[in-house]
Formats: C-alpha cells, structure tokens, sequence
C-alpha cells in the first residue's frame, strides 16, 4: 500500500517527451511516483493530449504523477529560453490533468550579474506566475540547483543558496510559492544539507532524490581550486547522506509528497548501469522509509 500509509512516494525523473514510453518499461521495478521534465520548453507537445496518454498508461496501478517540470530560464528570451514562460503557464494551466499540484523549475537569472539584480525581474515573472498558479490550485517550486552559478554571476538559475532563498520570498510571500530540494547542490557547495533541511522543510514542496560525496582528502590537500574534483553527485544509496533522516525530518513536517530519483548524474552507475543504480536508489530509500507497510492489530 502506498499514499497515507507510507505517507512519502518514492519514485523518479522521466523526460516529459518520452513518459508515454518509459513508464509502462520501469514502473515495474517498483517505482511510485514520476515527475515529468522539460528542458527549456514544452514545445508542441500537446498536454491536454498527453495527460490523457498518461491515464489510460497508469491505467488502475497506484502511481502519481508528482510534478510537472520546465528547466530553462525564465527571466530572459536568450537562446533556448523564449518559451520557458509560456511553458511554465501551460504546465500550470494542465497540471490537474495529470493529477498533480506542483509546477517546478529554475527561478530564472539575469545572465553574468549578482543575484540582487534578478529580483525586480523574477518578482514581475513569478508574480503573475504564482497569481495563475494560485487561481489553478497548483504550488510553484523552485529547483535549488545552481547550475555553475555563483553569488555574484550564472545563467541559469538564483534559486541555489538560502540567502538568496530569503530574498525570493520576501519578494513573492506566497504561501504555495516554495522549493524543489536536494541535498547534493547543497553538498557540491560544503552547506550540510540536514541542518538546511529541519530550517527549510515548511518550504519544502517536492524532493530530488540525488546524493553527492564528498571527498574530505581532497579537500585537505588541494583545498577547492585544485586540479581534482573534491564532490560529486550520486545516486542515493552511494553518497553521503543519510537518508533515514531526510525522510524523518520530511515525516516531522508532515510531507506529503515524493522523493524523485534523479539520473544522470552518478559517476559509476551511468550508461548500462543507470537503471541498475536507480533500482538500487528506489530499495535504498524505500528502506529509508521504513520498509514495507505494516498493519497494526486491530483493537
């Protein structure tokens, strides 16, 4: 059984253009929930009639579709991006199809300044955004990557530091305004994300299942200029983290949602290994979670 008995999903990413393919290949491992990427746009992709594709392939099984997600920038029509907002509006306007309440992405960037200068424009954007969002019952949830960004300069993304997380939401104080978390962009940045979490998880509306580890030994000897990668990301499972106590702090909190295992990324289980380590990931946190559900006697 899953929903209020396990209380947290588990599942992973799919690429939104292939979900209709995927899914019906690995929901058989066990997977629970999907959240359903786009990279920069939506593009022509019809989602009133994907959504209905989508039905009729989780058909009568216990799976959720957990989230709807578009990467790119939002806050500038540079390459790639002239869709993103667009895409972030039909991905809210659809969601209820696909039987989700959460839209998900990057908060946007003015290219190569420091993250004050985003602000006026990132409140314009998502102002009207989390108004549409709002009005549709759906939660915006900002990625907390930082894709290579800095305090003072990137393109991609603002919302990757807590600081910036203050002003984001002093701008926007909307209450089904809050964040997409994992502990690896936290870790690649030395910030112990268990501390981060028990402070943020109110704010907390969808999870990334990704680890990172770090490499201490490196660190002591080269420090983080050096010619050696010092962290990188993993599968959970193979990184760092514990994970029984993110599921702990999340059950604390009362989190209803799920725990995506996001691939790509493990430096040992990609190509022909990825599902293998994303199988491994799925049964490492389900433990994480408790193990299988168990039914009190009865009084």
């Amino acid at each position: 059984m899953i929903g209020k008995d396990t209380g947290i999903r588990i599942g992973t990413i799919v690429e939104g253009q292939d979900a209709v393919r995927i899914i019906p290949q690995i929901a058989e491992h066990g997977f629970e929930s999907f959240q359903l990427s786009f990279w920069q746009t939506t593009g022509a992709i019809n989602l009133a009639e994907m959504a209905k594709q989508m039905r009729e392939t989780i058909g009568d099984r216990d799976l959720k579709i957990s989230a709807l997600s578009v990467y790119g920038n939002p806050l500038t029509d540079g390459v790639g991006n002239m869709d993103t907002i667009a895409s972030w509006e039909r991905l809210i306007d659809h969601a209820h199809l696909f039987g989700t309440d959460i839209v998900s992405g990057f908060a946007g960037r003015i290219a190569g300044q420091p993250i004050d200068e985003s602000l006026p424009r990132f409140a314009q954007v998502f102002g009207e955004l989390a108004l549409r969002a709002e009005d549709r019952g759906v939660r915006i949830a900002f990625e907390n990557c930082d894709m290579g960004g800095s305090w003072e300069s990137g393109d991609w993304n603002i919302a990757h530091n807590p600081a910036a997380w203050e002003k984001m939401f002093n701008v926007l104080p909307f209450e089904h305004v809050g964040l997409e978390w994992e502990p690896s962009h936290q870790m690649v940045n030395l910030i112990d994300p268990i501390p981060q979490l028990r402070k943020w998880v109110d704010k907390i509306f969808h999870v990334h299942g990704k680890d990172a580890t770090i490499a201490w030994d490196i660190l002591r000897e080269e420090g983080i200029h050096g010619p050696r990668p010092f962290c990188w990301h993993r599968t959970p499972g193979f990184g760092d983290t514990n994970w029984t106590d993110i599921v702990t702090i999340l059950r604390q909190a009362g989190y209803q949602g799920s725990i995506d295992i996001e691939g790509g990324h493990d430096l040992v289980y990609n190509g022909e290994l990825e599902m293998t380590g994303q199988v491994h990931a799925l049964n490492y946190l389900k433990k994480c979670r408790g193990g299988s559900y168990v039914p009190n006697p009865l009084p």
